[in-house]
């Protein structure tokens, strides 16, 4: 599955770190605080919370029903819910450079965080040096989710100077590698509880947490090197 491959792509968000449910349920406030004091949504911060769930768990994207319902902007959003991002509460995993330095692919992050906020998160889990300049946004390429259309996938590959099918691509969101694998990249899903995406025809394959993963790079793309 991993023969020939020169590039792995890594999503940033509940991949490189852990989105615990307690984490998520403050993203979620996050982003209801955004809706209501920096653009106007007309909702209590319980309303408009219960929304911002209900949205993801519809869409994937707790923002689609007030782009919908209340003509928000995607740019808007992410810039003042990227802004309001907590990045101090996230807990680094210890080491993960030192790991990921053993994989002899050239590595890079795509992310639906802002860039700004990506660099932030970047710097407080200790990667930022081993992706400075290796990582893009989806605001790098116009749009502001991952979920919605092949060609940004495309078009990252052009911009990192590798064929699609040269490329991994590494994320815990399944309906975002619905598209990568449609530009012909090979696909793993990160899952914590239960792979319930097993059924999905473009994952290619998943694995039990991020280390877990990198263990397999590690042992496949080292074993085809020597």
């Amino acid at each position: 599955m991993f023969e020939g491959k020169k590039a792995v792509i890594w999503d940033l968000d509940n991949t490189l770190y852990r989105i615990t449910p307690e984490f998520a349920d403050t993203l979620d406030e996050t982003m209801a605080l955004a809706l209501i004091e920096d653009l106007n949504v007309p909702l209590s911060l319980e309303e408009c919370k219960a929304l911002v769930k209900e949205s993801y768990r519809i869409y994937r994207d707790g923002g689609q029903y007030f782009y919908q319902t209340y003509n928000i902007s995607p740019k808007d959003l992410s810039r003042c819910y990227h802004k309001r991002n907590p990045v101090h509460l996230i807990e680094p995993y210890s080491d993960l450079a030192t790991k990921l330095k053993k994989i002899p692919l050239e590595q890079y992050v795509f992310t639906a965080s802002s860039r700004s906020a990506t660099e932030r998160i970047l710097r407080h889990i200790g990667l930022y040096e081993m992706f400075k300049n290796r990582f893009y946004s989806v605001e790098d390429f116009g749009v502001y989710r991952k979920n919605e259309d092949v060609n940004v996938y495309e078009q990252y590959c052009e911009k990192i100077g590798h064929n699609p099918n040269e490329c991994i691509f590494v994320d815990d969101s399944y309906s975002n590698l619905e598209y990568a694998k449609q530009a012909g990249m090979t696909t793993v899903r990160i899952y914590y509880q239960n792979n319930s995406a097993s059924d999905k025809p473009y994952i290619d394959t998943a694995f039990k947490g991020v280390h877990e993963c990198i263990d397999v790079l590690i042992a496949a793309t080292t074993k085809k090197a020597v």
